[in-house]
């Protein structure tokens, strides 16, 4: 979530087309999210790109569904479904005492954070209801339970450790050949951000299943190769 350009290249000097209509890019910038405008563009390019093989576009970590408003409309323009996961409780550095906490998403009635209703509200003011499906649930236990292909998986969840290679090993294998793995937060030096997305990141380089296609600022975008993980 820390804003910034990774030494790494190929750094694009401006976000890839295609672009979203104002409509649509207008109701991402309104909406509550932490996504920079020029990743939303590059991810928005990924997700147009992917959607051409006719197959859901999935994410991971919907918070209120900035995000969520470009996928959507990338998969309304092709006729296929975006999905987005999450437990709706916030990541660890959401909580209250920590830099990404907002009072204004914590349910009085339990004391818990609940994103879900802002996530609604996000969806309808933009008019992308009938193309979403909201799966509820913790990543991992969603994963275990799908057993369809996707064209795109789009890792922006939690970001330690064990709940960012929970979301690479629960989803990644579900990626069809020629598929876009999209990594957020991605950042090789630690004075710009957390290290997990990162090392998801080289992971899925090492493996031999992924090749890079394009990197914006903290977004990595990769295609599947080959089979593993």
């Amino acid at each position: 979530m820390t804003a910034g350009t990774a030494p790494y290249e190929p750094t694009p000097a401006s976000a890839p087309t295609p672009s979203p209509s104002p409509d649509v890019l207008a109701a991402f910038e309104s909406a509550k999210g932490f996504m920079p405008r020029g990743e939303g563009l590059a991810l928005y390019a990924a997700a147009t790109e992917a959607a051409a093989l006719g197959l859901p576009l999935l994410e991971v970590g919907t918070y209120c569904g900035r995000s969520t408003i470009l996928l959507a409309d990338a998969a309304r323009a092709a006729g296929v479904t975006a999905l987005t996961v999450d437990h709706h409780r916030g990541s660890e550095e959401q909580q209250p005492g920590w830099e990404y906490h907002d009072p204004a998403v914590v349910d009085p009635e339990v004391g818990r954070m609940d994103t879900l209703p802002s996530f609604r509200r996000t969806l309808h003011a933009a008019g992308l209801e009938d193309h979403v499906v909201a799966l509820v649930g913790r990543s991992p236990q969603v994963a275990a339970v799908w057993d369809g292909r996707l064209g795109l998986v789009f890792i922006d969840g939690g970001h330690t450790d064990e709940h960012a290679n929970g979301d690479y090993e629960g989803w990644a294998p579900h990626l069809a050949e020629g598929g876009l793995l999209v990594v957020h937060d991605v950042f090789p030096d630690p004075a710009d951000g957390g290290q997990a997305p990162y090392r998801v990141w080289l992971r899925a380089l090492a493996s031999g299943a992924f090749a890079e296609v394009s990197t914006y600022e903290s977004l990595r975008v990769l295609r599947r190769t080959g089979a593993g993980t």
